[in-house]
């Protein structure tokens, strides 16, 4: 299951919240207690995602605990890659720059990424047409005078 990553942009640091570390610092907390349980039959994958002996979770594993997860809280079924779908459009509707999102998601164009990703919800197309008003808004254009007629 270890191998290359599909391109090159996939082997990538992504940055994280404070909470979401915090998360990964406690996950590897309980790893470190499973890999004194294990012993000798820890293996040493590298992935920090594992079974209880350090291998690597079979996909299929996931995409169950996921389906599972999402059925008991009473969620509508959705794949796991859309989770990724769903964060890419999120980052971009809370106004993280297109560049940002190209380098988290691992895509090697930006134009991609904009292409796929910037279907916008309702609220925020009506944001930006807020935000492009403000200044017209501020600066009221001064009324026109009707020329002399003669």
């Amino acid at each position: 299951m270890q191998g290359k990553p599909k391109t090159e942009a996939s082997d990538r640091t992504v940055v994280v919240d404070a909470e979401t570390m915090a998360i990964l610092k406690e996950h590897k907390k309980r790893q470190a207690k499973e890999r004194l349980a294990a012993g000798e039959t820890w293996v040493d994958s590298g992935f920090v995602f594992t079974d209880s002996f350090g291998r690597p979770l079979h996909p299929h594993h996931l995409t169950d605990a996921f389906y599972w997860l999402a059925y008991q809280a009473g969620l509508s079924p959705v794949r796991l890659h859309d989770l990724r779908h769903g964060a890419a459009t999120m980052m971009l509707a809370a106004g993280v720059e297109l560049k940002i999102v190209q380098e988290t998601l691992g895509h090697v164009s930006s134009t991609f990424t904009r292409d796929t990703y910037t279907s916008v919800y309702p609220e925020v197309a009506a944001a930006a047409a807020e935000s492009v008003a403000a200044p017209i808004a501020t600066h009221p254009v001064l009324p026109v005078q009707k020329a002399a007629t003669g």
